[in-house]
């Protein structure tokens, strides 16, 4: 077990133990306690989610806990495998509500409304300090419900001012079950909203590093509330992805479609989408919704490593040395990382930046669900206790 505190601060722990319900545990022991304004985890799906729960409901009894299961975990020490990983916001800088969401493949604007007045009524009685802007917004959601662009669309538009990140949960690439924690227990086709003011600087932020090529291909067919391509170009579409990204059909995997992305222009600006896997009749299977007429760009790498030095040197220039930082990193990231044995590297560059997290089946960013970025929170140190 590893333990990370500082007095006032976000408390960090991490567990190994193969025993689910010691990895509780040993978490309760380094930031259990009724000072607390929450606690969110990330749990690796080879846990026994039942004995996580239980646990979790007898341990932290006065504390709101929220949290997922994962494709991977941020360690304090970087990149995890198997483990159980948790911060704790302390109550004398934060204040949080939890707005869960039963059921995301029924949602929709007509629920956000009530849903999102509720959460900031609930908010502003236990936050008085409460402004405009020092708000943010954390989404937690089932990684296999497809409805991430519905959700965090429909919460967008009601959240005005609030910065919104977040993150698919996953099961270890099985693409089978992922599952949002909330109410002492894991709930499927579900979400969980976390709103939280604090008087802490922060800075929500999105990072990814690739760039567009001269490579263009239309979407020719598709089922978009399956996620699914079955023509590019007038061809199949597993077929056409390979031809354009120089490659035989029979050779894409999980390793390829990290390697070469597709992106999308929204607004002026590229976003990632990511393709999850081909299928027998070569059609793609996406991440995320592509629709008829969409074009499709080839994506090009840059080094991942220095996109995310620079990103963390633009939020220390925003907001100091952050204390911690909450980081929902795509799962086709952290393969780019393996296949490059970047493991290493990488989990230092994490651990030094205060990085706590987990890689996710998608993530989001204020009104977009996107594909192989690195999204998130940090969060500075309040002016009284910087370092």
């Amino acid at each position: 077990m590893d333990g990370y505190a500082r007095p006032e601060s976000v408390l960090r722990a991490c567990s190994s133990a193969p025993s689910s319900a010691q990895a509780v545990e040993e978490i309760h022991a380094v930031i259990g306690g009724s000072d607390n304004s929450c606690v969110i985890f990330f749990c690796s799906a080879d846990h026994d989610l039942s004995s996580v729960a239980e646990e979790m409901s007898r341990l932290f009894v006065e504390t709101m806990i929220v949290g997922c299961s994962t494709a991977g975990e941020i360690t304090p020490d970087g990149y995890g495998r198997s483990s159980l990983t948790a911060i704790a916001l302390p109550s004398r800088h934060f204040a949080a509500v939890a707005a869960p969401i039963e059921s995301v493949s029924t949602f929709d604007l007509t629920q956000g409304q009530p849903l999102l007045t509720e959460a900031q009524a609930r908010l502003d009685r236990v936050a008085p300090f409460r402004t405009a802007g020092n708000t943010f917004a954390f989404l937690l959601i089932d990684g296999m419900s497809r409805r991430e662009e519905w959700v965090v669309s429909a919460l967008s538009l009601m959240l005005d001012d609030i910065p919104l990140f977040g993150g698919s949960a996953g099961d270890q690439l099985r693409f089978n079950r992922t599952h949002v924690y909330f109410d002492g227990a894991f709930h499927t086709d579900a979400a969980v909203l976390l709103l939280v003011a604090t008087q802490c600087p922060f800075t929500v932020f999105r990072t990814e590093h690739f760039v567009s090529t001269d490579r263009k291909m239309v979407v020719t067919g598709a089922e978009p509330t399956a996620r699914v391509v079955t023509e590019i170009n007038g061809e199949p579409a597993g077929r056409e992805y390979a031809r354009m990204v120089g490659l035989d059909v029979r050779h894409l995997a999980p390793m390829v479609f990290a390697t070469y992305p597709v992106v999308v222009r929204v607004g002026g600006v590229y976003y990632v989408r990511s393709i999850q896997k081909v299928n027998a009749d070569e059609s793609l299977t996406f991440f995320c919704a592509i629709d008829e007429g969409i074009v499709l760009t080839v994506a090009r790498g840059t080094d991942i490593l220095d996109n995310l030095e620079s990103t963390m040197a633009e939020i220390r220039n925003q907001i100091g040395p952050p204390q911690v930082v909450i980081g929902c990193d795509c799962i086709l990231r952290r393969l780019e990382i393996e296949r490059k044995r970047l493991v290493a590297p990488m989990s230092a560059l994490l651990a030094s930046n205060n990085v706590v997290g987990f890689n996710t089946y998608g993530e989001q960013h204020n009104a977009m669900h996107v594909n192989q970025t690195l999204t998130g929170v940090a969060i500075g140190w309040p002016t009284s206790h910087a370092p």
